[in-house]
């Protein structure tokens, strides 16, 4: 599938839900991917970008941001806390603080620094033990705690479970935003954007739709 159609597919999707196209970002989930793929994708526009480990990222994004220039680095992976700084140094958004030494680490660094990505806390709407994310009953005394730390909180972020209906899920994030005034839904990968948006999403997370499947090194 192209990033034309991907494209196609999110403007469709969002004015079926009575929304702009504007207000849906996409995010190229670049992992694993090749380098050439990348590439490719670059070349055709694509400026936004996500990526699981701080350390695959640090090897190929200051190349690829010397040779095409600005490019919006998304971090959507689990982040432990002694790669923090490093993912403050070369990610715009972490999509994944989802525990309270986290918050309490990036605070620190932020104060340190002088800045601080935009911050998505990381809600396991299916409270799936394997998987990371703060559980949807400790999701607001979590964001308390980002507000009352003076970070740039943008919103929340999830992952379905990858057997369930997502709708659910999706509609779970968007109420436990909703009361906690908060506007950034990232939400959606490439098997379910479409039911993301109409659901709110503000971030789509897309992989495989874009770049192909990814094969095992």
């Amino acid at each position: 599938m192209t990033l034309e159609v991907i494209r196609s597919r999110m403007a469709v999707a969002a004015e079926s839900a009575g929304r702009s196209a504007s207000a849906v970002t996409l995010i190229a989930v670049s992992k694993v991917q090749p380098l050439d793929r990348v590439t490719a994708v670059l070349e055709q526009g694509q400026r936004v970008f996500g990526e699981n480990k701080v350390q695959e990222a640090q090897g190929k994004w200051p190349n690829f941001r010397a040779q095409f220039g600005a490019v919006d680095l998304h971090l959507i992976g689990p982040l432990q806390t002694n790669k923090a700084r490093a993912a403050m140094d070369l990610f715009d958004a972490i999509h994944t603080v989802d525990r309270p030494k986290l918050v309490t680490t990036l605070a620190r660094l932020a104060q340190d620094l002088g800045r601080c990505p935009h911050l998505f806390v990381q809600v396991n709407t299916g409270a799936e033990p394997q998987k990371a994310g703060v559980l949807p009953q400790d999701t607001d005394s979590l964001i308390q705690a980002v507000r009352d730390s003076d970070l740039p909180l943008s919103g929340l972020m999830c992952i379905p479970p990858a057997d369930a209906d997502p709708a659910p899920h999706f509609a779970m994030l968007r109420d436990i935003a909703a009361r906690n005034g908060l506007t950034g839904l990232s939400m959606g990968m490439s098997s379910d954007f479409e039911t993301a948006i109409a659901y709110g999403a503000t971030h789509i997370r897309v992989g495989s739709a874009i770049f192909g499947e990814r094969t095992p090194a």
